[in-house]
């Protein structure tokens, strides 16, 4: 029940300002025009949406931790932080649904992209599993995103500067399997440690899913990092209270 309270709580707090449906626009506007433009859709005359997921990491890398940045930050701000920690809910819940809320907002946001699967389906024949593989991949990406600005915005009072470090954050998990940051540590690091650098990053495992293969360890990694900083907020949380 208290979960419950807080997730409607903080969703619908999003709700209370006009910025909330400002987001979504441009949210759709921007994916539309990496879908059919940059990703040249009708150019490539193919019935798919390799065009939508190429661009959405780098699009949810700016606008998931735009989402995140007021989760924590924005309670320290306006005093409300200490009141809700004195409420009868166990930190983890309080942790919990303020996440899940904004994993929640997120989701709405990718959903309202169900257009853009029907016309390609009104255009011609795609395949629609490699497309809810995509879509999958999408959703954990966006909670892995809002998991790290979640954590990384309990940490400052100030949203700009919990949109930079989320920013930050996200983006080094993106690009660690990038071949230029790999090349700085295989000159001399183990190999072992230069594949497990490669395993961080978040690019490597989206792949695999926009290309319409599940593979399990995939969804570990995704499960795991979410995880991770789920918990890292949980202990920020927990060492502002006892800061006082």
């Amino acid at each position: 029940m208290a979960l419950s309270i807080i997730i409607k709580r903080e969703f619908m707090s999003y709700f209370a300002t006009p910025v909330a449906y400002v987001f979504l626009v441009i949210f759709l506007v921007l994916q539309g025009l990496f879908t059919f433009y940059l990703g040249a859709f009708f150019e490539r005359e193919q019935a798919d949406l390799a065009s939508f997921f190429a661009y959405q990491p780098w699009l949810f890398l700016f606008l998931m931790p735009a989402i995140g940045m007021r989760l924590w930050a924005e309670e320290r701000n306006t005093g409300t932080f200490e009141l809700l920690l004195t409420l009868p809910v166990p930190l983890g819940t309080i942790v919990l649904g303020k996440y899940l809320a904004a994993l929640l907002f997120a989701a709405l946001a990718l959903a309202l992209t169900l257009p853009i699967w029907v016309t390609v389906n009104w255009l011609g024949n795609p395949d629609n599993g490699v497309i809810i593989t995509g879509y999958l991949g999408s959703f954990l990406m966006a909670a892995s995103y809002l998991a790290i600005g979640a954590a990384l915005s309990a940490v400052t009072k100030n949203q700009v500067v919990a949109f930079i470090l989320s920013v930050s954050g996200c983006f080094l998990f993106l690009v660690s399997g990038l071949p230029m940051v790999l090349n700085v540590f295989s000159g001399w690091a183990p190999d072992a440690f230069v594949l497990a650098v490669a395993n961080l990053s978040l690019l490597n495992h989206f792949d695999n899913l926009q290309k319409g293969v599940v593979v399990l360890s995939d969804i570990v990694y995704f499960a795991a990092l979410i995880g991770m900083w789920l918990w890292i907020n949980r202990l920020v949380i927990e060492s502002k209270r006892e800061a006082g």
